[in-house]
């Protein structure tokens, strides 16, 4: 019976054991815990309430973010991690919102903590900040995660039933998706329409009255191939795309900022440019030869390095402060230069404070700027070894402009050492960084130790590398907005999470592969774009189309557009008679100055070498030209990937009032008079043939002759130079 008792009283504490602890310990430890700070409960709506607005997913001003755990933990751009675990002297977060009298109060002005509020979040850091993982209303986006930065792929070339439209790999890819989208190609331009189109593409130049003739006289299978390669193999190529370039790179004849005094030796990096263009010299060497083109006797080609903009020694301040910011500044624009021209990212953004939107942390930006740290603004003498056979030719075309062989290239020395500088500030610097690339797309360091040569060798090469996913990818993309006026990236210099993604992801991808499988040749590249059926539509207007791609991104027309200043200027000199071919050296003026600071009076009466190409002219940064200035030529202030294409009064007055257009339309009329006499007839046909490459219809000839009886040869010319026809690409 006793034993029957003490079995039953057992058995009925044990079930008040597993009561207990199911339901009445929980209980009681949370009343336990209702004594302390719990970060959901008490901490998190403080932080919605008055930072969110500045420190969470939408701004994070300082690189400080407070939604997120491990951003929190890290702390802002300034001083260092804002919370620290059971330290609230150590906690800037607690400082800034708790002391009026510290360096920053926040929230800034309104919106001030209460005092509870205050003694939430101090009680929370004292207690050791529990920030429990799973919590966040947020993710962190990963920033990695961007197509421009993951590996070029093979890509299968589109297979399309009945295709008898496409002539090569290109084709196939927009007609694919012209189908998907439901579209169908233009029909293909006449020959003299593509032949007008490629010349002022490829050269810059219209064809001859003689050049239209014998192509349309040559029915062979590759005549259309013999046209390409016959503009490709000529100088005039090399003079034409080189601006392309030089737009990019912002290459001028002046320093720029207030003083803009002249760069009389920065020619010679013009002439490399074109100079290697018409050798088609391997894109891989191209970006080479401009990073550390000293050691192969490319100096003329680091004159890339130099281009922007630059303080001289004597405007800058004395003091040591002054020294350091200006050294700052220029090696910040040779990063810039190097990482928006090859990468097409924007990297300076990271200076201050890490990238706020692509994954370019602040300590990488200061590793990339360590590899340039032996870089300085000057003229050097040009070195070239008796070894080195080939770009002799620009070597004796220097010694022939200018005896003393001087090119403004930079010179190389003993790298600074660099240091990560607070908020970018040359006064606050903080631990030495060593060079390296940036991680999204490589990994690669050197000694703090390592030789200016070293360090630019070392760059040169992770740019270059065909497994860079950029390098290939931006000068295709480059290479194809030069041909179609906009890139299958629309914003050509940034492929960064700012820029648009492309259009054709596949083709770009498909063309990148290509480029490196030629050998890098921007000539193979040009051959596969203009042979394309893509290349040779019409521009045939259809409105059905047009509402669903107005803007022909997909490439269901040929996208006529007008031509650039330079190609306007130099194919009136051209078709007047008047142009000189004289290439390379020390530029002609534009301006009655070379340099200063400010009354550019521009030059309106040229002859001898001011007759040459604009290529040819000496760029004054910060000014345009007089007559073409107004067609959106970039002042070389800043790197420009696209020109606009503005439609003003100015320009139209300009072209038609000019003292230019009036001597160039004088001297096509005398051309057109040494060519057939005085019959009209013969000189309005005549004009009509080497302006706009055709016969004029009756209505225009009936039309033009009652305007050359009665106001003169020169003012139908006139006409001729300023029709949209002659200004347009076709």
């Amino acid at each position: 019976m006793m034993l029957s008792r003490l079995a039953s009283e057992t058995k009925a504490l044990r079930l008040l054991s597993v009561v207990f602890s199911f339901l009445i310990a929980p209980m009681l430890n949370a009343a336990c815990a209702s004594d302390g700070i719990d970060f959901v409960r008490d901490v998190r709506p403080i932080l919605q309430k008055h930072c969110y607005s500045c420190h969470a997913a939408e701004k994070q001003k300082s690189g400080l973010r407070l939604d997120i755990k491990s951003e929190a933990l890290k702390g802002g751009e300034s001083y260092g991690p804002s919370i620290v675990a059971g330290k609230v002297k150590d906690s800037p977060l607690i400082q800034f919102v708790a002391d009026p009298n510290a360096d920053l109060t926040m929230p800034p002005e309104t919106d001030r903590l209460s005092d509870a509020e205050i003694t939430t979040l101090t009680k929370w850091v004292e207690e050791g900040a529990v920030w429990p993982d799973g919590v966040d209303l947020a993710t962190l986006e990963n920033r990695r995660d961007h197509w421009s930065f993951k590996p070029v792929q093979p890509i299968a070339i589109p297979e399309i039933i009945n295709d008898d439209w496409s002539r090569n790999e290109i084709d196939r890819f927009i007609l694919a998706k012209l189908k998907d989208e439901a579209l169908q190609p233009a029909p293909e331009a006449d020959r003299v329409t593509w032949l007008r189109r490629v010349s002022l593409d490829l050269i810059g130049l219209p064809p001859t009255p003689d050049q239209v003739q014998a192509f349309v006289d040559d029915q062979s299978s590759d005549a259309f191939v013999h046209v390409v390669d016959d503009l490709l193999d000529s100088p005039r190529h090399g003079e034409r795309w080189s601006q392309h370039w030089l737009d990019v790179v912002r290459y001028a004849d002046t320093h720029g900022f207030e003083v803009n005094t002249e760069r009389p030796y920065a020619w010679p990096y013009r002439d490399y440019v074109i100079d290697a263009l018409n050798q088609d010299v391997p894109y891989d060497r191209f970006v080479r030869e401009q990073i550390v083109g000293d050691t192969s006797g490319q100096d003329a080609a680091t004159g890339f390095l130099v281009t922007a903009s630059v303080l001289l020694p004597g405007q800058i301040g004395r003091d040591a402060a002054s020294i350091r910011l200006a050294r700052q500044d220029s090696l910040d624009e040779i990063v810039v230069n190097i990482s928006q021209t090859f990468l097409a990212l924007s990297v300076g953004c990271a200076r201050c404070h890490d990238h706020k939107f692509d994954p370019v942390s602040q300590q990488e930006y200061y590793a990339l700027q360590a590899f340039v740290a032996g870089v300085e603004y000057e003229d050097r003498e040009m070195q070239t070894p008796e070894a080195n056979a080939e770009q002799s030719v620009l070597e004796s075309k220097t010694a022939a402009a200018d005896s003393k062989n001087v090119v403004f290239a930079g010179t190389f020395r003993t790298p600074d050492d660099i240091h990560l500088l607070l908020r970018g500030d040359p006064e606050q610097p903080m631990q030495q960084v060593a060079p390296g690339v940036l991680s999204v797309i490589g990994s690669r360091e050197l000694p703090v130790n390592s030789t200016d040569v070293e360090r630019r060798t070392a760059l040169a090469d992770w740019i270059a590398s065909p497994e860079n996913p950029l390098t290939a990818r931006v000068m295709v993309n480059r290479i194809w907005q030069g041909h179609f006026g906009f890139g299958l990236v629309e914003m050509a210099s940034d492929f960064g999470r700012t820029g648009t993604s492309p259009s054709h992801p596949e083709l770009l991808d498909w063309l990148a592969t290509e480029f490196i499988r030629s050998g890098w040749s921007v000539k193979h590249m040009h051959r596969l774009i203009t042979l394309s059926a893509t290349y040779r539509q019409s521009g045939r207007y259809d409105a059905v189309t047009a509402s669903k791609d107005s803007e022909s991104r997909l490439l269901w027309r040929f996208p006529s557009r007008r031509l650039d200043a330079e190609t306007i200027r130099d194919s009136m000199l051209f078709v007047s008679g008047r142009l000189n071919l004289k290439m390379g050296g020390p530029g002609f003026d534009l301006f009655d100055k070379r340099g200063g600071l400010t009354g550019f009076k521009p030059v309106e009466k040229f002859s001898g070498d001011g007759l040459r190409r604009m290529i040819y002219a000496h760029k004054v940064r910060r000014e345009r030209d007089g007559v073409f200035g107004a067609f959106d030529c970039p002042d070389n202030g800043q790197s420009t990937s696209r020109r606009r294409e503005s439609a003003t009064p100015i320009q139209a007055l300009n072209l038609f009032n000019s003292q230019f257009t009036l001597d160039e339309s004088a001297a096509f009329a005398a051309r057109i008079r040494s060519n057939v006499g005085d019959d009209i007839n013969q000189q309005i046909r005549n004009a009509y043939q080497l302006a706009l490459n055709r016969n004029p219809i009756a209505d225009e000839a009936d039309d033009a002759r009652p305007t050359v009886e009665q106001h003169g040869l020169a003012t139908l010319c006139r006409v001729l130079l300023n029709s949209n026809e002659f200004l347009f690409l076709p």
